[in-house]
C-alpha cells in the first residue's frame, strides 16, 4: 500500500468514526478528540485531514450518502420487474431500517438543523437532496423507458418519495407503536405505485434483501 492509499484509508476510518459519533451524540456535543479516539488516530492526524469540526461533519455526510448500503443496494435486480424492485430498494435506502441506515438517517436530521442556520450546511443539504432526487428520478425514467412504468411527472414523484420516506422514517426512528417498517413500505407504495401503473405490492425480493441486511447488522 502506497502513501496515497494509506491516507485514503485513514480518511475513510475517520469518516466512519465521525458518522457513528455524530449519530450517537449529536453534532453539537461532538468533539474532535472523541472522533480521533473512536478512529484510533491521534488528534494531530485527525486535524491534518480535517481542519475543523464543521468540515469533518459535512464530509462525513457526503461520505455517508455515497457509501451507505452499497453492497445491498447494489444487488442485481431480478429479471422480472427489475425497475419495480430497484424502486423498492430506493425506498428502503431512505428509511432507517437497519443500524447503518438508522445512523445515516440521524445524520440527515442533524444536517436539517444546521442547514437552517449555516450556509455551508445549506449548500451540502441542497446538493445531497438534488442527488437523491436524481437517483429516484433515474430509476423511474428507466422503468418508463422499458414500459414497466406509465408516464408521470417524474420530478414530482421523486419529491413525493423523498417527503414520504422522510416522514415515515422519522416515525420509525421514534419507535411509533402504530407503525413498523412493513407498514411504512405499504403506505408509501400505496401512494406512488398507482402513479406509475404498478399493480403489484411492495416488491418482496427487495424487502427480503433488506431483511437480510438488517439481520447481518444486528448480528
Amino acid at each position: 500500500m502506497n502513501s496515497e492509499e494509506r491516507a485514503e484509508q485513514t480518511r475513510r476510518v475517520i469518516l466512519l468514526a465521525a458518522c457513528d459519533t455524530i449519530a450517537e451524540v449529536g453534532f453539537e456535543k461532538v468533539r474532535m478528540r472523541m472522533v480521533a479516539e473512536r478512529a484510533g488516530v491521534s488528534s494531530g492526524l485527525l486535524h491534518y485531514h480535517f481542519a475543523t469540526r464543521e468540515k469533518l461533519f459535512l464530509e462525513a455526510l457526503a461520505f455517508s450518502y455515497e457509501h451507505a448500503g452499497v453492497e445491498g443496494y447494489g444487488a442485481r435486480p431480478p429479471e422480472a420487474q427489475p425497475n419495480t424492485w430497484r424502486l423498492g430498494r430506493v425506498i428502503d435506502a431512505c428509511l432507517p431500517i437497519d443500524a447503518e441506515l438508522r445512523r445515516d438517517f440521524l445524520l440527515w436530521q442533524e444536517l436539517h438543523l444546521r442547514a437552517v442556520r449555516d450556509a455551508d450546511s445549506l449548500t451540502v443539504a441542497r446538493d445531497l437532496y438534488a442527488n437523491l432526487r436524481d437517483w429516484i428520478a433515474g430509476v423511474v425514467r428507466d422503468g418508463q423507458a422499458t414500459g414497466e412504468f406509465t408516464a408521470c411527472d417524474v420530478g414530482r414523484l421523486a419529491d413525493l418519495v423523498i417527503a414520504l420516506t422522510n416522514g415515515f422514517g422519522t416515525r420509525i426512528l421514534l419507535g411509533s407503536s402504530a407503525l413498523d417498517v412493513a407498514d411504512a413500505r405499504d403506505q408509501i407504495w400505496s401512494l406512488i405505485a398507482p402513479q406509475l401503473g404498478i399493480t403489484t405490492p411492495f416488491p418482496a425480493a427487495a424487502a427480503a434483501v433488506a431483511a437480510k441486511s438488517t439481520t447481518v447488522s444486528a448480528g
